[in-house]
């Protein structure tokens, strides 16, 4: 196991922790993948010794991350990607089991950042990011925390968006394995967990009813695939913004509207971001927008509308009308609403993605926090995609978890697809 250090941390209450143990087990019951790692974690240790920071989302399935992190041999510290992504009662429950966590709910951003900091004071050799915050800190205010650096994981689009930009510019210090960027993750997280969870909080923050709305869905990559689907299945009216023209045909092709932000703005009942850009829903847009257009953001950062400009037209006709609700007066005749002050909705107002496919994604952490291990000394200071073995062995792992049997080749197939001979 790994050595003793002493518990630290920073969280709203240690009396929620019975609660936290409750929900951590039952997301648990959705993880089978992570448990037979975990299992394997245990008898190997293949994290022996390593200090390792997890920057994430402080939910029931990363609490079951970090304890099979723990299981092999790993000092986990834990703190929060998001301000307003924690469970309290799991930050509590992770503390009761002896790990180092800085997170509380709601947290501001002095807060957020003093907490990073002291998840970087335990001189991590491993860092498993969301979004890239712990991995840009290194590099700009903690570079006294750089030795001893083994890599770092990304869970994120956006982070892995930020990781690889450093690489071009030759400042990344470490290797980085881009875990988001496996099969395994994106296309069952990004798009059928943040389909599911997306339409989960704006439903929990407002009760209304999707269908028969128009819903303009800003970004055709595989979250905005995985919302718009869904809002379609919901009954609603989906309406794709984009800048990519592959992604715009993709989406065009899949049966849905495609037109600019500046268009759409007047149409929809309910906007969701997923860009990961900036002011994607700007000034402009505001103005042309209905009254008792409903805006929410799913990308990671609550950069993707421009909550300093409508704050600005709204200027006194601000107020929360229910929690994670916030109304924006523009004018008699004009309010603009916005969920979770803009930040993801899927973790501001609800619970984030079902634990059966963060059981994926967090599989692929474990394994390439033990392949970095492995691989010590050998990577390059740049950003390496998950092993395809990786990859396939997890994808193995949850069909047999949902009693699934697929084909395998025969040697004749496997001669014949190795071979450039046989033609027609």
């Amino acid at each position: 196991m790994a050595e003793v250090e002493q518990l630290s941390y920073d969280i709203a209450d240690r009396s929620l922790a019975a609660a936290g143990h409750r929900r951590i087990s039952w997301a648990a019951r959705e993880m089978p993948v992570l448990e037979l790692i975990r299992e394997r974690f245990e008898r190997d240790q293949p994290l022996a010794g390593m200090r390792i920071v997890a920057c994430v989302h402080v939910t029931t399935e990363t609490a079951n991350l970090a304890l099979t992190l723990r299981a092999g041999g790993a000092h986990a510290v834990i703190c929060a990607s998001n301000p307003l992504s924690t469970q309290d009662d799991v930050a509590a429950a992770l503390v009761d089991e002896g790990i180092s966590v800085f997170a509380i709910k709601g947290e501001d951003s002095d807060t957020y950042y003093r907490h990073l900091n002291q998840a970087i004071d335990h001189k991590p050799h491993i860092v498993i990011d969301d979004g890239a915050d712990v991995v840009s800190t290194l590099h700009r205010q903690r570079r006294d925390a750089l030795e001893g650096m083994v890599g770092a994981t990304e869970e994120t689009t956006t982070g892995v968006v930020r990781m690889r930009s450093m690489e071009r510019q030759n400042v990344l210090e470490f290797p980085v394995i881009a875990v988001n960027d496996a099969e395994t993750k994106h296309f069952f997280d990004n798009r059928y967990g943040t389909g599911q969870s997306t339409l989960d909080g704006i439903l929990r923050a407002t009760n209304i009813l999707l269908a028969g709305k128009t819903m303009i869905v800003a970004g055709y990559g595989w979250c905005g695939k995985g919302i718009a689907m869904r809002a379609k299945g919901m009954g609603s009216r989906v309406i794709v913004t984009e800048i990519n023209p592959t992604r715009a045909l993709e989406a065009a092709m899949d049966g849905f509207a495609v037109t600019t932000m500046e268009r759409a703005a007047a149409m929809g009942d309910i906007f969701v971001t997923a860009t990961g850009n900036i002011n994607v829903i700007d000034r402009d847009d505001f103005g042309n927008m209905k009254d008792g257009a409903i805006v929410a953001n799913a990308g990671h950062f609550n950069s993707e509308i421009n909550l300093a400009a409508l704050t600005e037209m709204a200027g006194e006709g601000r107020r929360e009308l229910r929690p994670f609700v916030e109304e924006f007066q523009l004018s008699s005749d004009k309010r603009v609403i916005v969920l979770g002050d803009g930040r993801l909705i899927n973790l501001a107002a609800a619970e984030g993605h079902p634990a059966s496919v963060m059981d994926m994604s967090f599989a692929n952490q474990a394994l390439a926090c033990s392949y970095l291990v492995q691989s010590k000394g050998t990577l390059e200071k740049r950003v390496y995609n998950v092993p395809t073995e990786i990859d396939q062995h997890i994808a193995k792992l949850k069909l047999d978890s949902m009693v699934i049997e697929i084909d395998t080749l025969t040697d004749e197939q496997q001669n014949y697809m190795e071979s450039w001979e046989q033609g027609t």
